[in-house]
């Protein structure tokens, strides 16, 4: 939830001043402990995992390195990793809120969300009010489909963070989910205010104007949020979805495209792209996405239909575009038979 960019410069320059400190004393395990959190803070992950495992060569006893090692290994997103070094942390008597918040984060990435929801309660058992915890308690709670508890940690966690756009996003985002627009708003346009750039938070935007049927307000916003952040597929699919509807195929192809690259099953997604380019003249793109359709729904008579229906329209262009003009009165030359499709 911290921004690193915002805190690089001091930590960078606190790694540097220890140079000459590991340059003197090059078996102080302490050492390149500190510059490993320095430069964890840092954003250097690479150059912070190193120094730790450094560290751990020269002295493997004291739990605060597994822990280091243990945020090091998060940042790499090696989930399995972070929870073996955090469990070293804590069986060598390493104990800390920021511990436990860290294990409980990295269960909740990894969907064990009763497990995130107890390591949760653990660190909130330490420091109670620690906002963090708060706010993944919020997002476990979110993907159980415990809306009423996740709103609650949520605004809980607000309460003790009133400047952090990640959990006014949230807010908004489950707001929206829920059909309930206008405090969406409320927690969107909050956050703006807070961070104009931050991506997410125009999709909240948008997705509030698009739920209060305000089209070109929506438009605008989520178009805005991809400019600023080129993953936020949600917003790309809605853009796309509002220019299919207006058969505006090929300014909804690149958006409905993008979206799938990230999330394969958005509802109507790829029948959207491949009508699309059905409609464009692309034939054969259009049977390619027509035959991912029916892998994809084993059985489905409409998809096969579809996909035979393309693939017979792309063989008469084909075999259009193969004859050869008649330049005599005589009979026509035989056509070549075409390959089949695959």
């Amino acid at each position: 939830m911290v921004n690193l960019a915002t805190v690089q410069s001091g930590p960078q320059l606190q790694a540097e001043t220890l140079e000459g400190a590991i340059a003197r004393q090059p078996r102080k395990a302490s050492l390149y402990a500190r510059r490993a959190t320095f430069r964890l803070d840092a954003g250097q992950i690479g150059p912070a995992l190193a120094d730790i495992d450094q560290a751990l060569k020269l002295d493997d006893d004291p739990g605060e390195f597994y822990f280091i090692r243990a945020r090091a290994l998060r940042a790499q997103n090696r989930l399995e990793a972070t929870l073996a070094a955090a469990a070293e942390a804590s069986k060598r008597g390493f104990s800390s809120p920021e511990l436990n918040l860290l294990v409980g984060e990295t269960h909740l990435a990894a969907r064990r969300h009763q497990a995130a929801l107890d390591h949760l309660d653990r660190a909130l058992q330490q420091e109670p009010e620690l906002a963090a915890a708060l706010f993944y308690k919020g997002l476990a709670h979110a993907a159980l489909a415990d809306t009423a508890q996740a709103l609650d940690y949520l605004r809980a966690s607000l309460a003790r963070d009133p400047h952090q756009p990640e959990i006014l996003h949230q807010l908004a985002f489950l707001s929206n989910a829920n059909r309930r627009p206008a405090a969406a708003a409320v927690y969107a346009t909050r956050g703006l205010r807070l961070a104009p750039t931050h991506g997410p938070l125009w999709y909240d935007y948008g997705r509030q104007h698009e739920l209060q049927n305000r089209p070109d307000s929506a438009i605008y916003a989520y178009t805005r949020a991809v400019e600023l952040d080129t993953t936020l597929y949600r917003a790309d699919y809605r853009l796309g979805l509002a220019a299919f509807k207006k058969r505006r195929y090929a300014e909804a192809l690149p958006h409905l495209q993008r979206a799938l690259r990230r999330a394969s099953r958005l509802p109507g997604g790829r029948q959207m792209v491949a009508e699309s380019l059905e409609a464009m003249g692309r034939t054969t793109e259009a049977v390619a996405q027509y035959r991912i359709l029916v892998a994809e729904n084993p059985g489905n008579k409409h998809w096969t239909y579809r996909a035979w229906k393309a693939g017979e329209r792309a063989r008469q262009l084909r075999g259009d575009s193969m004859r050869r003009p008649v330049r005599q009165a005589i009979a026509p030359l035989v056509e070549r038979s075409l390959p089949t499709l695959r």
